[in-house]
């Protein structure tokens, strides 16, 4: 299971940017069963503020709806916020809700966190992609 940070549902959907295709593709690459991708509630909530600033709220809303049909969302769990919020302390570049979410990749033992946030990167055991990382389609050919 690789975890999606919303830095990802937003290129993906977005305007045109350096990382949007690979975004796409990595969404589209889930659709087609060719490779397993989830997220956290918190993550469609994130995505539905940021993109309601700049698209309006219908139109945040409605894409937040089809991101959570299209995942199994994860539950963030209380150890998962005390793993996150002791990140957060030892890793002054993670926001916090970032530390957070790497909680929940590292509990869960997901096969990475894939984001654009390069801080991500600075947390020990994490495995965190860029998503035009080209590990990235080696995760896909292998799902």
């Amino acid at each position: 299971m690789i975890l999606l940070d919303t830095t990802v549902l937003l290129y993906a959907i977005g305007d045109e940017h350096a990382v949007r295709a690979p975004c796409a593709a990595l969404i589209d690459a889930h659709g087609d069963g060719r490779v397993e991708l989830t997220t956290t509630v918190e993550v469609v909530q994130e995505f539905t503020h940021v993109r309601s600033r700049r698209k309006g709220r219908a139109d945040a809303v409605g894409i937040a709806r089809a991101y959570a049909r299209l995942f199994e969302l994860l539950m963030t769990r209380p150890e998962d916020l005390q793993r996150g919020l002791a990140l957060y302390e030892d890793h002054p570049r993670v926001g916090a809700f970032d530390a957070v979410l790497a909680g929940v990749a590292l509990n869960r033992g997901a096969e990475a966190l894939v984001s654009a946030d390069r801080a991500f990167a600075e947390i020990t055991g994490l495995r965190h992609h860029a998503p035009d990382d080209p590990a990235i389609a080696a995760l896909i050919d292998a799902g």
